[in-house]
C-alpha cells in the first residue's frame, strides 16, 4: 500500500479500504491469508516524516497447537502507529510496516478454543473430561498378559 506524499494536505488524510496481494508467507504450513487486509487509518505529515495511526483487521486459517485442527481466527491491531523518515521520498510504502504489525500480533501458539466457543479436543480438559467418562477398573497384570499369550505373530526367518 503506497502513499503519496503530495497528496496528503496539511490537515492529514483518512484512508480506509481493502489491500489484497501482502505476502504473509512465513514458510509455516499452518498459517493461511483468508481476506484481504481491511484498513482504516490516518495519515499525516511532520517535519521531515510520515505518521499513520489506525487499525487493520485480516481474517486467517491457523492450526491449533493440542489437537492440530484448522480455524478460522480474525485478527484485529485496533492500534496501529508508524512514524518514518521520509528522505526526500515521494511515496511511502506501508506495506512492510503493515505486515510486521499483523505478524507480530498473531498468537505464537494458537488455539482453536480461543473465543470459548468450544472445547479443544487436545486440551487438557478435554483429555479430563474423556478420561472421566471412559473409567474403569484397571486391568490386572496378569489378565493383561493372558490376553497378549493369544496374540499370533508370524517370526520372520
Amino acid at each position: 500500500m503506497k502513499v503519496h506524499t503530495r497528496q496528503i494536505p496539511l490537515e492529514g488524510l483518512h484512508l480506509e479500504g481493502e489491500e489484497e496481494g501482502i505476502e504473509f508467507d512465513t514458510g509455516e504450513e499452518y498459517l493461511k491469508c483468508l481476506t484481504p487486509v481491511h484498513y482504516s487509518l490516518d495519515v499525516g505529515l511532520s517535519e521531515s516524516g510520515l505518521f499513520a495511526t489506525g487499525s487493520l483487521g485480516i481474517d486467517f486459517e491457523l492450526q491449533c497447537v493440542n489437537c492440530l485442527e484448522k480455524f478460522k481466527y480474525p485478527l484485529k491491531v485496533e492500534a496501529f502507529a508508524l512514524q518514518t523518515e521520509l528522505e526526500g521520498m515521494e511515496t511511502v510504502d506501508l506495506t512492510p510496516f503493515i505486515r510486521e504489525d499483523i505478524l507480530l500480533t498473531l498468537p505464537q501458539y494458537p488455539h482453536c478454543d480461543w473465543d470459548g466457543q468450544k472445547v479443544c479436543n487436545g486440551s487438557p480438559e478435554f483429555k479430563s473430561m474423556v478420561e472421566e467418562e471412559t473409567a474403569h477398573e484397571p486391568i490386572a497384570a496378569s489378565e493383561a498378559w493372558n490376553e497378549l499369550d493369544k496374540l499370533k505373530v508370524k517370526k520372520k526367518k
